[in-house]
């Protein structure tokens, strides 16, 4: 049940819909794509040739992509629902 001017339903579409964005964003970001690279973009060492065919696409070599992977930020995510809170930020 909506409450206000929001039709029924409207809230569970919203979360899906928020829902929906965060998993292809996770996913376009898992899945590199195109060349790989045959030197670290960060460290300019030699990537492995099995890591090359393993992840197509990759830019970074194992080290890197480890510490990268030790320093993730959280991101927060979108109040669709628009509220006084959401603008402020």
């Amino acid at each position: 049940m909506a409450g206000g001017w929001a039709r029924d339903g409207a809230v569970n579409e919203q979360i899906e819909d928020s829902i929906r964005d965060e998993l292809s964003r996770l996913q376009a970001r898992a899945q590199p794509s195109g060349e790989s690279l045959t030197h670290c973009a960060e460290c300019e060492e030699p990537i492995p040739e099995a890591r090359r065919h393993a992840i197509p696409g990759v830019k970074l070599c194992i080290d890197c992509q480890q510490e990268r992977d030790a320093h993730r930020v959280h991101r927060g995510g979108i109040n669709r629902r628009g509220s006084k809170d959401s603008q402020l930020k």
